[in-house]
């Protein structure tokens, strides 16, 4: 049984259908005077007139920021690659006369040929094992957390503190010498930070433990978002850890494999900390250990520095990083296509 309309209800000129059919009161929006057209919404209503130069207000700061601190030190390091300026003198233009010199200077071959080495035995690394790293401590556990931390960690020391921690582990009368001695491996300690190889070795020994847990939780991050089901697709086929690891977890997080590979690429071409520390600023014996950057410190740093001939080298090395990132890129776009 239906109720009878209320007599200040609206005029009923709708359908009978649907709610009024079950006895419930529709209420209808108000009609203007004079029949046609609807009444104003209250988006319409409450439409407000934006400035266009608003969204650029937000921006401000940020691109103060980028302008002052880091386009106009790079244009002013390219003007300056193409004078003899030094610390003390604006310098002249001479054309392509510092990247001449450096063609013929020994220590930048030196430099070079330690920056990528560091480069192709730190990267492989950097890129595999915190892969699994984080693969054993996403797993469920009474002490996952703990390990998370640990080997977290020296991410957020020092590198100065760091440096100085395994100078002193690695030096000849350190800890890592003396546990050698006393377990008879070898008569005389080991020239850990005085031989020219050794040295640049420690040195990719303490990037690389440094840098583990930077890239463990980005990898535990990528982890979270594998597939469980293609987990159980495996296990129901048999697929064993090492058969599981290479169909399942690598083919998930290989965009995360490439992003880390550029990241610890870059890293590794501009090392510094380490090998400044281990060697106690002398680049190793003879100036053997020197870096790219080591190099532009030295050259670009006090009162006789160099500053055009620093900043040549620092061009050299922004077009070298430059070319590994494009190629990383490109082979990684070339992978994208071919899946």
């Amino acid at each position: 049984m239906t109720s009878a309309p209320s007599a200040d209800s609206p005029p009923s000129d709708s359908p009978p259908s649907g709610s009024a059919a079950t006895g419930r009161r529709v209420l209808l929006p108000p009609r203007r005077p004079g029949g046609g057209g609807s009444a104003q919404t209250p988006h319409r209503a409450g439409r407000t007139h934006r400035w266009w130069g608003t969204p650029w207000l937000f921006l401000v700061l940020g691109l103060t920021v980028t302008l002052l601190f880091v386009l106009f030190p790079f244009l002013n390091t390219v003007v300056l690659a193409f004078t003899d300026a030094t610390m003390v003198r604006g310098g002249r233009f001479i054309g392509l006369g510092n990247f001449a010199r450096l063609a013929e200077d020994h220590r930048f071959w030196t430099a070079l040929l330690n920056s990528s080495l560091y480069v192709v035995c730190v990267v492989p690394v950097m890129v595999v094992l915190p892969l699994l790293l984080a693969c054993l401590v996403s797993r469920p556990g009474r002490f996952v957390g703990m390990f998370r931390t640990a080997y977290y960690m020296p991410v957020v020391m020092s590198a100065v503190v760091v440096g100085l921690i395994w100078t002193n582990l690695l030096d000849s009368r350190g800890l890592v010498n003396e546990l050698l001695s006393w377990l008879h491996l070898v008569s005389s300690p080991v020239p850990f930070v005085t031989d020219r190889w050794l040295l640049l070795f420690s040195a990719m020994f303490v990037t690389v433990w440094t840098g583990l847990g930077y890239y463990m939780v980005i990898y535990v991050a990528a982890l979270a978002n594998v597939s469980p089901v293609l987990y159980d697709a495996a296990a129901v086929d048999g697929a064993g850890p090492v058969r599981t690891f290479l169909s399942v977890t690598v083919p998930g997080v290989r965009g995360t494999m490439a992003l880390v590979g550029v990241l610890s690429s870059v890293a590794a071409f501009r090392v510094f900390s380490e090998i400044y520390v281990l060697s106690g600023n002398t680049g190793g014996p003879g100036g053997e250990d020197l870096t790219m950057t080591m190099l532009i410190q030295r050259e670009g740093t006090g009162l006789t520095a160099r500053t055009g001939y620093a900043a040549a080298v620092s061009v050299v090395m922004f077009l070298i990083t430059l070319g590994m990132l494009l190629v990383q890129l490109r082979l990684q776009r070339r992978e994208g296509d071919a899946e």
